[in-house]
Order: structure tokens, then sequence, then C-alpha cells
């Protein structure tokens, strides 16, 4: 897979722009803040409808300007597709699959599939649990995209039940009645436990299968300088790390009754999901507060690498960016991950100073300047 062009228009920093990519080694050069994060952070919206960056669309849609669009040529296994996406912001996005209008939006969801590294991914080892929850689903939804509608659904599960709870907890409080009406809480109850559950399944398989990746790329980059480990853990008591879904919604549904004192309490969802962890190790100690900014670097690239490689394992081959990576490593690290990514279908790379890249990674050159991006060499 790879992308053969990319049009922007009114996104971010640029008013229009089109860049034809190559397979292979594509290399974004130019100083900081020109916009060479912005290109791949519109090929990342297109793979996840999300951005690394911010957590709105709004900012993705230069200052002024109505709306946003996003066209790419996706080329996979010797057939192209044109992905278009509008985003209009505090609108529902619109999508174009081959000029044809999706139904929704995330119906464009595995016709680009694509791995991002980025100097924000630091916060996968320092930063709180909902950043590591998030590249869980982010890779599940690569892996299989009908999870990015259990994702929906069970995001909209929690926010009906938290509204609840939250209506119920202030009535509560302020001595009133109205509001404080939760006969409808055990309707909700069934449907968290269900959606919680087939996502919960889909983190768990994902782990398991996720983990020796980890390890083998950490050990890659850091060159042996310790063993990296990955675990679930769940908000909720499991039998096995291998329960089925019937299994999962039980335990959901006993833990929510369980809890439901505490929840009415506090006025929110204790139980689910959205309370989960991925949990990080060096060799016997957690990653977060006890890695050192080296191996935090390193272990948040594992992450990314090892999800990469089980994309490749299950016969999905994606598109690879590095954004602003070899910068940030020492000679030695920057030669193994060279020789890691070297044979990737495409890869893009940005970079402030070309010299930081191993030659192996020279490939196609753009030269990104504020507005404009030109193919040189």
């Amino acid at each position: 897979m790879y992308v053969r062009r990319l049009e922007l228009v009114d996104f971010r920093s640029y008013e229009r722009v089109g860049v034809d990519l190559e397979p292979g080694a594509n290399v974004l050069v130019g100083p900081n803040g020109v916009g060479k994060t912005n290109l791949i952070e519109a090929l990342g919206y297109v793979a996840t409808l999300d951005s690394h960056r911010v957590a709105t669309d709004a900012p993705l849609v230069r200052m002024g300007a109505a709306a946003g669009i996003i066209r790419c040529a996706v080329v996979h296994e010797g057939r192209e597709l044109l992905v278009e996406l509008e985003i209009v912001p505090g609108r529902a996005n619109r999508a174009r699959l081959g000029r044809s209008p999706a139904r929704r939006a995330r119906d464009v969801l595995g016709a680009l599939r694509l791995v991002l590294f980025a100097p924000e991914d630091l916060e996968l080892v320092r930063g709180d649990p909902a950043q590591r929850r998030r590249y869980l689903d982010d890779l599940l939804v690569l892996r299989q995209p009908r999870y990015a509608g259990v994702r929906t659904d069970y995001e909209r599960v929690v926010r009906q039940r938290n509204a609840l709870l939250r209506t119920a907890y202030l009535a509560r409080k302020t001595g009133g009645t109205r509001g404080g009406d939760l006969s409808t809480l055990a309707v909700w109850d069934d449907h968290l436990a269900r959606h919680g559950a087939e996502l919960l399944a889909g983190r768990l398989d994902l782990v398991a299968a996720l983990a020796p990746h980890v390890n083998r790329a950490y050990d890659a980059v850091a060159a042996g300088a310790g063993a990296a480990g990955i675990a679930y853990r769940s908000s909720v008591e499991l039998a096995s790390s291998t329960a089925d879904r019937a299994d999962l919604t039980a335990a959901l549904s006993d833990a929510l009754a369980a809890g439901r004192a505490a929840e009415i309490e506090r006025g929110t969802t204790l139980v689910g999901p959205h309370r989960d962890e991925l949990t990080l190790t060096l060799g016997p100690l957690p990653a977060k507060g006890y890695a050192s900014h080296g191996e935090s670097w390193s272990f948040a690239l594992a992450l990314r690498l090892a999800g990469y490689d089980l994309l490749r394992a299950d016969g999905i081959e994606p598109v690879l960016v590095l954004d602003d990576v070899f910068a940030e490593l020492d000679t030695g690290r920057r030669d193994r991950l060279a020789e890691l990514v070297g044979d990737a279908s495409q890869l893009l790379v940005t970079c402030a100073v070309e010299e930081d890249l191993p030659a192996r990674l020279r490939g196609a050159r753009f030269v990104v300047r504020e507005g404009e991006v030109q193919r040189v060499g």
C-alpha cells in the first residue's frame, strides 16, 4: 500500500497544495514550523479520522475558511482508490470514496492503513492511561475497521450513562427530586456490558498478539538495553485474558451491579474499558516514572513499530510515517531504526536537517516551505 498523491485545500497552513509521492522512502525537509507535520497529519486523519495533535477538528481548518479538504489517491495491490474528506467544524464530516459519496465518514476507514510515530508519542509512556487506551483502539481499528463502530457505540453509552448519573447526583446534592430518577440505569447497564465486552475482547486479543512485537522492537531499537513488556489491566475481574464475549459481558454486568452505590455517590461510570490501563514495563519496573528520556523515547517508538509489524504479520502492508524522529536518536539508534524500516512499502520521513537521516532512507526528496511543497533531485 502507498499514497500516490496528497492534495489539501484549506487544511492547517495550506490554502492549496498537491504532492506526488513515491513508493519506498519519501523525505520531507524544511525548518520547523513550515508545515511538514501538517502534511502527515492529514494522512493520519484519513487513516483514523482523528488528529494526533489536537482533540477537535476546528484547528485543522485554515483560519478564515469554512471547511478543509483532504484528498488522497491510495494504491493497494495495483488498484487506486481516491479518498476525500471534507472537514466542517461543528458539523459531521463528509466523505467520498472513488468519487462516490460515503454514507458515513467512518466508511473510509481501512482505505488507508498508516502507522505514524511523532514526538507526541512520548506521552504513550509518560502520559495518563487515556493515551495508551487510544493507542490500542486506533490500532484495533487499523486491524479491523469494524471496531470504529464498536468504539463509537461504547463511547455513546458511557456519555448517556454518565449524564444520567450526573443528573441524579446533582439532584441529590441540591435536595431536589427532579432529574433524580435512575429507573433507566439498568437499561444502560445492559448496553454498557454488551458494547464494553465487544471492545474489551478486541483489546485483549490485540495485546496478546502485540506483546512479542513490542519486546522485539524495543530490543532492536535499544540494542538489548532491557526487556520491554505490555499487559492489559482491566477495571473488572477477569477469569482469564482469553475470556469469550459472553464471559466478559457477565463480568461487566456483575461489576456494574457491585459498584452501583459508588457510581451514584460520585455521579460517574467507574467500570468499563474506559477505565482500563495498558501497563508498560522495562524489566521488573514500570516504564512510567522509571524510564529515562532515552528509554521512554525508545519504548514509544517500539510501540509504533510493534503495531506496524503486527499489521504486516496480518498481511496488511501499511504506510509508515516517522515525524521528526531521527534528531532525537544517537547514531547507533538511527542506523538500527533505518535497518528496521528500510523495506517499508512506503515510508514518509520529516526532518529539519537531512544529514540526520541514514543514507539508506534518502529516497524521493521534497523541500517544504511556507504554504508549498517542491520535489527536488
